[in-house]
C-alpha cells in the first residue's frame, strides 16, 4: 500500500532533499524556482531527485512525468497526482 501525503509534507521532504542532498540553500527553493536555471541542477540532479522521490513515496515517477516539470511546485504537485 502507497503512502499518502499532503501538498505540505511533500513540500517538506522535497526541500530537505534538496537542502541535504544537493546543498541547495533553504531560502533559494521557494515553489516558484526553476530547478535548472534558479536551483542550478542539472539532468542526472534530475533522476538523482526522482530517485529520492520514489523511496519517499514507494512509487515508480513514470519519467515523462518529469520532462514537463521545472519549478518546485512542479515537482510537489506531480508527487501528490502520483499519490493519488
Amino acid at each position: 500500500m502507497s503512502k499518502s501525503f499532503t501538498y505540505d509534507e511533500i513540500m517538506d521532504k522535497l526541500k530537505e532533499i534538496l537542502v541535504e542532498d544537493f546543498e541547495i540553500e533553504e531560502s533559494l527553493i521557494t515553489p516558484e524556482a526553476n530547478l535548472f536555471e534558479d536551483l542550478e541542477l542539472d539532468s542526472i540532479d534530475a533522476v538523482d531527485l526522482a530517485v529520492k522521490l520514489q523511496y519517499f513515496t514507494e512509487k515508480k515517477i513514470p519519467p515523462e512525468n518529469f520532462k514537463q516539470i521545472k519549478t518546485v511546485e512542479d515537482v510537489a504537485k506531480a508527487i501528490e497526482e502520483l499519490l493519488k
